[in-house]
């Protein structure tokens, strides 16, 4: 890549709002003027030989554009650059979604596809590390701004070399950061040209790192007790690093007081204060957790659940909902259920069921039903209102399948049973079985409905007088599973013994 934007690629904010003027003005000029251009100027520096190019797109212009698409594109990658330029996080895949609209556009231009605009063996060239020769598997930054290979220019660091081998430029420091978008561009041209992507060399198998990758680590943690801005930089670019590669989330928790350092700019403010902050902490905590090593160190941490229940009260849809599938993923592990039980979890969590965005919703209902494997979870969520709630949300037909999976859970206790002895309830779960085309959902109604008629005459009568009408428990006991119909058929010769007019009816 370009020397030039390789150079930015490691700069701070100062520099890209540079590169949004420029962009912002380039753009501008592309869709006043009908010949827009080699956009691959943009990437690549004008010294860059691209006369073959160059000479394609002469001869296309004077045949004319490419009339209706051209100017839809244009509009979309108008609309597109505007979002870049009003956001602080736009992420990687708008970037190359502009790639691929500039892409379309000098294909239409030279009525014929042109890759990335120039000829393979250069693009090829461009790709290819200065050291190895190859083209890049893990492209990353060098302090020079210069981007090498990971294993190649760690190898030339390793060695004792304290320059860049291509501009010979003394460095200030040895950190490597990740160059997603040329990582991004090879990938794309690869695929284009029907060969195989390079390995990554930095996550074969999900676990190596390097030294180097671990002073980025404390380097970015060591930015969360310094300004507000130099906090905000650090947490976007951890958040990124944490999904991104395995290996982070891996050896994130080796490092001194990790967790901690992370979450010290909310622990010692108000957590709804700095709403994208505490949105890249929260999410990064959720990276985090996934990883089976980190499980115990967060649930343990002393602020870590209690800032995910905090912000699943306060913060933007994302951050809520991050942080209910952050108790989602470490309530797998039996121990993290009684810390998060122990906790204002519950309640919190319940809130967000009960008055939360749809997406909010999902995650803390399966946060719920991880946490119910625990008996002592199980009464509490009963004793805090569960029943009513996912009765109330099933009336509405909201989450039936995962819903009914926690209803069935809870069922189990007798607290629970006495909560759902409403004529409603039976009425509601029957409409479902009937209505559902999930085999598991049908069983999961079917198990709740046994628990709840079994030995109560009332609800059983309720389940008797429909049955007789719809023959609903009949149908699931000749198509349902093994389960449902095991519950069915014994439902059914309940209601036989109790109400002998009650026959089973073949289907």
């Amino acid at each position: 890549m370009a020397e030039k934007e390789e150079t930015e690629a490691v700069g701070g904010g100062g520099e890209e709002t540079e590169l949004k003027k420029e962009l912002e003005s380039f753009v501008k000029t592309m869709l006043e003027e009908d010949d827009h251009g080699w956009f691959c100027n943009i990437f690549f520096p004008k010294e860059t030989p691209v006369k073959i190019a160059e000479k394609e797109e002469s001869e296309a212009a004077e045949g004319g554009g490419g009339g209706g698409k051209e100017t839809e594109l244009k509009k979309e990658l108008e609309s597109l650059v505007k979002t870049m330029l009003e956001e602080d996080d736009y992420g990687i895949e708008k970037t190359v979604e502009a790639i691929r609209i500039l892409n379309r556009l000098n294909e239409l231009k030279l009525k014929k596809p042109v890759g990335l605009g120039l000829d393979d063996s250069i693009l090829s060239e461009m790709f290819k590390c200065y050291l190895s020769g190859e083209i890049m598997g893990d492209p990353v930054v060098l302090a020079s701004g210069q981007t090498y290979d990971r294993p190649y220019i760690e190898n030339w660091l390793n060695e004792g070399n304290l320059t860049c081998p291509r501009s010979k430029q003394v460095l200030s420091h040895s950190i490597l950061t990740p160059n997603c978008l040329v990582q991004e561009l090879i990938s794309c041209w690869c695929k284009g040209s029907v060969i195989a992507v390079p390995e990554s060399h930095q996550d074969v198998g999900g676990e190596m790192i390097t030294k180097m990758d671990r002073i980025l680590l404390n380097s970015l943690l060591g930015k969360m007790s310094s300004s507000r801005s130099d906090q905000k930089e650090a947490a976007k670019e951890l958040r990124r690093l944490t999904k991104a590669k395995p290996s982070y989330r891996a050896v994130f928790c080796e490092l001194p007081d990790a967790i901690s350092r992370l979450l010290s700019p909310l622990s010692e403010n108000r957590v709804e204060l700095v709403p994208q902050l505490q949105e890249d902490l929260i999410t990064t905590l959720l990276n985090l957790s996934i990883h089976d090593n980190n499980k115990k160190a967060v649930a343990e941490n002393p602020v870590a659940v209690r800032l995910l229940i905090e912000s699943m009260k306060f913060g933007t849809t994302e951050t809520r909902k991050n942080a209910a599938a952050a108790l989602f993923t470490l309530s797998a592990l039996d121990s993290n259920k009684l810390i998060i039980g122990n906790s204002r979890a519950p309640e919190a969590l319940l809130e967000l069921l009960h008055g939360g965005h749809p997406l909010e919703m999902k995650d803390a209902a399966s946060a719920i039903l991880n946490l119910c494997m625990n008996d002592e979870n199980k009464k509490q969520f009963i004793e805090i209102g569960a029943v009513e709630v996912i009765l109330q949300k099933l009336k509405e037909s909201i989450l039936v399948d995962e819903l009914l999976r926690i209803l069935a859970l809870l069922s189990t206790h007798v607290n629970a049973v006495e909560q759902l002895s409403e004529v409603d309830t039976v009425h509601c779960l029957l409409r479902i079985i009937r209505d559902s085309n999930s085999r598991r959902t049908k069983e999961n109604c079917v198990a709740v409905l046994f628990a709840v008629c079994w030995s109560n005459k009332t609800m059983l009568k309720a389940l008797w007088k429909e049955e007789m009408r719809k023959k609903t428990l009949a149908e699931l006991a000749d198509t349902g599973t093994r389960r449902a119909r095991r519950k069915a058929d014994g439902l059914i010769a309940r209601m036989s013994k109790t109400f002998p007019t009650v026959r089973r009816t073949a289907t």
